[in-house]
């Protein structure tokens, strides 16, 4: 992996202005670094060989307390930057990860494990904040201070210069075969908590029909498994990261070594002053230690950069071509043309040469088998799908040429199962409109069917829901999808089996619902209810894909 993923800098533009801060930060880091060991070494020379008293080193000690001090100053401003850029690189990437998945449409995530990308969308991201408060600082000061403390020494004694060239790029070279070992392991425990975070979630949303069928205790036992496999890739990585400590802690320790007692000899021959000894031996291991902490901090962000380069996958996965026009039509006047129209899966064709002309203010029910891609037609007219081949048009206009924002604002949807989301009753009702009214409200509910039962729940329309609507039943969840559909007042109007799983008095309500609804509108329904079916102007038999051929 990269000590520095060029993504990054495209993806997450506050990492550029990051990155020019730590350079800035590392080359004072270096110059304080530089000053401290050169008032020591003549601040000690004086000491001893001069016989210099406190009074007459007043002025470097005041001095090399102000470094001291500037030191932590800046090293306080590198934490600050470190977790502010931590902190708004990680809102840019999620904001990216859910814009783009979200422009994918439901035909790429359908294929995708909600579990997986909710982990990857929260831990993943998160994991970033060590990346970006230790290792890039810490590698930018691997590149300045070295080198600075290198031409420092070089300058002052060449033979100890020329000793820390030859033994520093061990320690790269060995943090290089540490860590790809590392990576390894860290890209399987990802892999393991991906899949125990996307199997504990169907896990929880299946719990009842698994408790029903008895298979609650063997999913337990795999959780179990999935856990224990993930615990042992955890510590497998663990251990690798505190061999990689042990190694380049010995090394530089070794090469250190070698420095001192070479400067040792040469001052005992006289060969070599006692200020400039002192001045090698205090910059010796400044020049070993950002590298050490490289290769100790590599290990802590190695988990958020393998959940970073699964982000990038997926903000590099291509966007399906959409249209950018904005004059949509009046829908209320316009006749829609579905001419050759083939979707294709990875399972197989869903339709296949599918042809069907709505014209305006008409009713029409599709009705088939299951799985005869009754359901894929309104996908392709809500633009989720593009199809394989054929063509939708809108008054001989393509649809693939309009924005799917703009289209959308000209549809109202209420699917098979409608997703209610956890807040009040009427913030559900207003995701068809959210600037409507509570008077709007009302009326939506009540051209619903759905105003008495909502008045008999203990808050009202101010009744908190629970994550999908649990609380409701089936035939209450899909009045409150019909009053979105009210709200919205949409010309075009979409329905996909809404009396689906309804008992006799449910189905009856709904009806009568859509009924009212689909008055002055462009209706195109699903249906399998013959008394749904009853309300089309006109009812199209679809085929399976693999009858029509």
């Amino acid at each position: 992996m990269k000590p520095l993923d060029p993504r990054l800098l495209r993806y997450a533009r506050t990492t550029r202005i990051f990155l020019l801060s730590s350079v800035a930060l590392g080359t004072a880091t270096a110059a304080l670094i530089i000053a401290q060991a050169t008032l020591l070494a003549d601040m000690l020379t004086r000491a001893f060989l001069g016989g210099a008293t406190l009074t007459g080193l007043r002025t470097p000690m005041l001095l090399l307390l102000g470094v001291v001090l500037g030191r932590a100053f800046v090293a306080w401003l590198q934490e600050v930057a470190a977790h502010r850029s931590s902190a708004a690189v990680k809102s840019q990437l999620r904001g990216r990860l859910l814009a783009h998945a979200m422009a994918l449409g439901p035909r790429w995530l359908s294929g995708e494990r909600s579990g997986e990308l909710a982990t990857l969308a929260t831990r993943g991201i998160d994991a970033l904040d060590d990346y970006f408060s230790r290792y890039l600082p810490q590698l930018v000061l691997a590149v300045i201070v070295p080198a600075a403390v290198g031409l420092r020494i070089l300058l002052g004694d060449w033979p100890s210069a020329v000793t820390i060239a030859a033994t520093l790029p061990l320690i790269p070279v060995f943090a290089i075969l540490v860590g790809l070992t590392a990576q390894r392991k860290m890209d399987r425990q990802w892999r393991t908590l991906s899949v125990l975070a996307a199997h504990f979630l169907d896990v929880v949303a299946g719990l009842p029909t698994l408790k029903v069928f008895g298979r609650a205790r063997a999913q337990a036992d795999r959780i179990r498994e999935v856990t224990d496999r993930h615990r042992r890739a955890t510590m497998a990585t663990l251990r690798i990261a505190f061999l990689s400590a042990l190694v380049l802690e010995l090394l530089s320790t070794l090469s250190v070594a070698l420095v001192a007692v070479s400067i040792g000899l040469r001052l005992v021959d006289g060969g070599l002053g006692l200020e400039t000894a002192l001045l090698v031996l205090v910059l010796a291991p400044e020049a070993y230690l950002p590298l050490r902490q490289v290769g100790a901090q590599y290990h802590a962000s190695v988990e958020g950069l393998t959940a970073a380069s699964r982000i990038f996958e997926v903000l590099e996965t291509p966007l399906p071509a959409t249209g950018s026009r904005s004059d949509v039509p009046d829908l209320s006047r316009a006749t829609l043309r579905l001419e050759g129209v083939t979707v294709t899966y990875p399972r197989g064709p869903a339709i296949e040469d599918f042809s069907l002309t709505v014209h305006p203010g008409e009713t029409v029910a599709l009705v088939g088998p299951s799985g005869a891609g009754k359901s894929t037609v309104l996908s392709v007219l809500l633009g989720f799908v593009r199809p394989d081949s054929g063509r939708v048009l809108v008054d001989w206009d393509d649809l693939g040429s309009f924005s799917p924002d703009a289209w959308r604002e000209r549809i109202a949807w209420v699917p098979q199962r409608p997703y209610l989301f956890a807040g009040t009753v009427a913030e559900n009702i207003r995701l068809g409109r959210p600037d409507a009214s509570d008077a709007s409200v009302r009326a939506a509910a009540e051209a619903a069917n759905a105003l008495e039962f909502v008045s008999a729940l203990p808050g009202g329309f101010e009744t908190v829901l629970g994550d999908r609507g649990s609380g409701l039943s089936a035939g209450q969840r899909q009045r409150i999808a019909l009053a979105r559909a009210f709200l919205r007042d949409a010309p075009l109007l979409l329905l996909d089996e809404p009396t689906s799983n309804l008992d006799g008095e449910s189905e009856a309500a709904v009806i009568d619902a859509v009924e009212r609804l689909k008055t002055g509108r462009t209706v195109l329904l699903v249906a399998h209810r013959p008394a749904l079916a009853a309300l089309a102007d006109r009812v199209v038999a679809v085929e399976p894909a693999a009858v029509a051929a």
